[in-house]
């Protein structure tokens, strides 16, 4: 016999499901946003860690401050150099991870692209209460805390 989920489990998976699909259109429409910037969204998300931070960063900060694996960030980081939005410098905490740091061009485009984003985003909220959209906003902070607690290896029997 299976364990059916109580109530806010539930409601909990439909999340989980829209966020999946949120996500993807996410994805797909920030590659329309950015893409007169020369990006895509995998690449201003890794812009993103960077000028947020406001510090150089290693790939592996970068990938852990997106939620990214460090492959893929550095994947992303290699392009974006390439392109001239970002320079290597010496890590003096691990030669072998250097730290990048955005180029005049990296950050000049971050902030067009973020300019873009705030007319998107003004769009996408007008009938949306601020407090529904905190409410929404400190749901998902707590159950992206919760996600480090081990998931269950097997269904418990009723």
């Amino acid at each position: 016999m299976t364990t059916e989920p109580n109530p806010e489990a539930a409601i909990l998976t439909n999340i989980m499901l829209m966020v999946f699909r949120l996500n993807g259109r996410l994805l797909e429409k920030g590659d329309q946003l950015v893409e007169p910037f020369n990006l895509t969204s995998a690449r201003w998300q890794v812009l993103g860690a960077a000028a947020l931070a406001g510090k150089p960063l290693s790939a592996p900060q970068i990938a852990e401050a997106m939620g990214i694996t460090r492959q893929g960030a550095q994947k992303q980081l290699n392009k974006l150099e390439e392109d001239g939005f970002f320079e290597q410098s010496i890590n003096p905490r691990h030669q072998r991870s250097p730290l990048y740091v955005l180029t005049e061009l990296g950050n000049q485009t971050f902030a067009k692209a973020m300019a873009l984003e705030a007319v998107w985003a003004n769009g996408l909220v007008i009938d949306l209460s601020l407090l529904d959209l905190k409410n929404t906003l400190q749901t998902l902070i707590t159950v992206y805390g919760r996600l480090d607690s081990p998931v269950p290896k097997k269904a418990t029997q009723a």
